[in-house]
C-alpha cells in the first residue's frame, strides 16, 4: 500500500476499539436473539452453555456500551449537525445512485452516518438502562415487577432495533467500495475521500499546505 496516495481516516486505537466492540456485540446479539425467538435457542451456545450466556450476556453488553462511549468521545465532534448537511438530504438521489459529478460539501461523516451514530448511541443507552432494571441477581430485586416488565419490553425493542441498525450499517459499508478497507487498514485513497467526503478532503489539503508553509 502506497501511503503517499492514501489518507489516514481512522487511527489504530479507534479501529481496535471498533472491532473489539463488534465481536462483543455479535455475542450479545446472538444470545439475546436466542431468548427472544425460541427457534433461535441454539444461538446462546455462543457463550458455551445457556447458563453461561445468562451470566455473561450483560457483562458483554456493558463492554459494548463502554466501547461505544470511547468512540463517542473520539468522534462526536465530527457527527454534529452542520449547515452543509442539507445538501446531502436535498440530493439524496445522487447519493444513492453513487453520482459524484457535483460536490455535496460532505465533511468527514455524511448526514446518514451522523444519524446512524446518534441512533446507535441512543439505543445502546436505552439497552444499558433497561438492562440494569432486569439484571438478576444484582439490580432486578431493587425494582417492582411492573417496572421489570417495562424494562424487558424496552430492552427487547431497543435490542432488535439496534441489530437492524447495525445490519444496515454493515450493508452500506460493503456497498460503498473502499469503506471496509478504510476501517481495517485505517487508510482510504485520496480519490475515495474526494468522491465521498469532498469537504473533508479539502480541509485536509488545506491543513497540509499550511503545515508545509510558504515555499
Amino acid at each position: 500500500m502506497n501511503k503517499d496516495k492514501m489518507i489516514l481516516r481512522t487511527p489504530f486505537l479507534e479501529r481496535a476499539c471498533h472491532w473489539l466492540m463488534v465481536l462483543c456485540f455479535i455475542a450479545v446479539a446472538l444470545s439475546g436473539l436466542s431468548w427472544f425467538f425460541p427457534s433461535f435457542n441454539g444461538l446462546n451456545a455462543v457463550f458455551g452453555t445457556p447458563q453461561l450466556a445468562r451470566i455473561l450476556h450483560p457483562f458483554f453488553g456493558v463492554a459494548v456500551f463502554l466501547a461505544l462511549v470511547f468512540l463517542f468521545i473520539r468522534f462526536v465532534n465530527y457527527n454534529l449537525p452542520e449547515p452543509e448537511d442539507k445538501q446531502w438530504f436535498t440530493h439524496l438521489d445522487r447519493v444513492i445512485s453513487a453520482r459524484h459529478d457535483k460536490p455535496l460539501h460532505i465533511g468527514k461523516y455524511n448526514p446518514g452516518q451522523k444519524l446512524l451514530f446518534w441512533g446507535i448511541m441512543g439505543l445502546i443507552s436505552l439497552l444499558l438502562l433497561s438492562g440494569v432494571v432486569i439484571w438478576r441477581p444484582y439490580f432486578a430485586p431493587l425494582f417492582s415487577i411492573p417496572v421489570i416488565r417495562v424494562g424487558l419490553f424496552v430492552h427487547a425493542l431497543a435490542g432488535l432495533s439496534l441489530i437492524l441498525l447495525v445490519i444496515g450499517h454493515a450493508y452500506l459499508a460493503f456497498w460503498v467500495k473502499g469503506s471496509i478497507r478504510g476501517m481495517v487498514t485505517g487508510y482510504v485513497t485520496r480519490n475515495w475521500a474526494k468522491q465521498h467526503h469532498d469537504r473533508w478532503y479539502r480541509q485536509l489539503n488545506a491543513k497540509q499546505r499550511k503545515a508545509r508553509g510558504p515555499k
